[in-house]
């Protein structure tokens, strides 16, 4: 199942890096970013995800929550963000495994993870953008950035 823009998001409720479940469906009425990512602490996932710690401002002063999920159990991602010093949440999809990237059409069965899918889910729960890149791609985040400034238009 692939998800496309116009959907309704699926629901979900993860726990994060300090075990807090989060749901999607809590979130309504704000903008939230989806980022899937295959692992924590690895070269290309750890890149694209400093890149949006370092330009994280670019969606909050939009108004957007950013949320990255991965199948890693939240003590890996706990870790991850310390060291990291990311300053988003990041949310474990690790039981029932990769079951929230399943529903949004991002998991590798074949190698148990989330390949790296980006969706920006408006405030009324309706995807408004939705890129799944190849494994081993790194993401451009123009394209992101540029869905983030339509939501204002």
């Amino acid at each position: 199942m692939s998800i496309s823009v116009g959907d309704a998001a699926p629901e979900f409720s993860l726990p994060d890096q300090d075990k807090q479940v989060v749901s999607l469906s809590d979130l309504r009425g704000t903008p939230v970013l989806l980022v899937f990512y295959p692992f924590a602490f690895s070269g290309i996932c750890t890149g694209e995800l400093c890149q949006l710690r370092d330009e994280l401002a670019t969606y909050t002063d939009a108004g957007v929550r950013v949320l990255a999920i991965s199948t890693d159990p939240v003590f890996s991602l706990k870790a991850w963000k310390a060291q990291e010093g990311f300053d988003f949440t990041l949310l474990s999809d690790f039981w029932p495994h990769g079951a929230v990237a399943q529903a949004y059409g991002v998991f590798n069965d074949k190698a148990g993870m989330a390949v790296r899918g980006t969706f920006l889910v408006d405030a009324e729960g309706r995807i408004s953008f939705a890129e799944v890149n190849s494994p081993g791609d790194a993401r451009e985040q123009s394209g992101w950035k540029d869905a983030v400034a339509q939501l204002a238009a």
